[in-house]
């Protein structure tokens, strides 16, 4: 595709002559809708293509009014995180963001009410952005519509994510909690212990930031020359006996769990076994990991409070520069040593 240079900002008219489709088209890509409409993806690909090339942003004269500020800042979950308590997963994200929306000036808002009956929350009703009543917003949660998130971005709307999440055609500004990098360490640290067969158990969660778990495991295993096996589950407390067998005959020296539910479970099926964590088989968690009765996992740390803090910051940087609308921020993930990794026995 070649562009022409313009004095006016792109319209959606604009987008789908480029493009080659109807405007309708260019409309139910760009709001999500797609899916629905039964748009082929080689469409939707060429409108987002259309889109860069033009530099095209939905409704540019509602985003140069957000420029009258009213020091609001909206906080939208994607289904009710509200904490109970503070052992809550959320409840840290909340209170580092409370504590610089504080810091900074600002108030915030919560987006309750946008909820559909069925526990999942929706940014749009009846086709309005209920956001716009804040200045920007920070998005969290498990349940992340990406139609919505692709939506809010062709339309300007100034928005952090709190995770990685991955939105065809779409660069949305996300805070990322650094799993990669901190699964690789974690193998690196067993094998320093001396450890060369490793196994590995997945949770049963599919989502971007256990995908970047599982890679960041198995390019460590490959670069390091390490064996590796997992067992044929789905992610249930109910491992496979099998492969719990052939653990308990060495087949494995260490293993690593996505889960602290999956990591005690281990430790009870082995103990049936009779082996002993880490006597036997030394294990590390990929989740924040508290302690328990038996011990303090090897685990990592998410630093929510910190996360929450960022995707303050960053965005307020978008609120100053409008252009700031993508580019994500990565965040590392610091390891506890705790007492369920010892040296290899043999």
């Amino acid at each position: 595709m070649t562009a022409r240079r313009r004095d006016k900002a792109p319209s959606q008219a604009d987008v789908a002559r480029l493009a080659g489709v109807s405007q309708s088209a260019v409309s139910r890509v760009i709001s999500g809708n797609a899916a629905t409409a039964r748009i082929p993806e080689e469409t939707r690909q060429r409108v987002f293509e259309a889109v860069r090339e033009l530099g095209y942003v939905a409704n540019p004269a509602a985003r140069a009014m957000r420029k009258q500020r009213n020091d609001l800042l909206g906080v939208h979950t994607f289904e009710r995180v509200f904490p109970r308590g503070s052992e809550d997963f959320y409840f840290e994200f909340l209170l580092g963001i409370e504590e610089r929306a504080e810091e900074t000036g600002f108030d915030l808002v919560l987006f309750t009410s946008t909820g559909s009956g069925g526990g999942e929350r929706k940014i749009y009703r009846n086709g309005t952005n209920r956001l716009n009543l804040a200045d920007g917003s920070i998005l969290l949660g498990v349940s992340t519509d990406r139609g919505e998130l692709a939506r809010l971005w062709y339309e300007g709307y100034p928005f952090i994510h709190i995770g990685r999440r991955e939105v065809p055609g779409a660069e949305i500004p996300q805070i990322i909690p650094d799993y990669r990098s901190a699964s690789a360490r974690i193998v690196e640290r067993l094998a320093r212990h001396g450890h060369r067969r490793l196994g590995y158990v997945r949770d049963w969660q599919q989502m971007e930031p256990y995908e970047d778990r599982r890679l960041g495991y198995a390019e460590a295993v490959e670069r390091l020359g390490l064996t590796h096996t997992s067992p044929d589950s789905d992610g249930s407390v109910a491992l496979d006996g099998a492969w719990l067998d052939e653990v308990a005959r060495g087949g494995a020296t260490a293993i690593v769990v996505e889960s602290v539910g999956l990591a005690r479970s281990l430790r009870e099926q082995l103990a049936v076994r009779g082996r002993k964590i880490p006597d036997d088989v030394s294990v590390a968690v990929l989740e924040a990991a508290s302690a328990d009765l038996s011990g303090q996992w090897d685990s990592l740390v998410i630093p929510r409070v910190e996360i929450g803090r960022l995707a303050v910051d960053r965005l307020q940087e978008m609120l100053d520069d409008p252009e700031l609308r993508t580019g994500s921020v990565l965040v590392p993930c610091p390891l506890i040593t705790g007492t369920t990794i010892a040296d290899a026995s043999d």
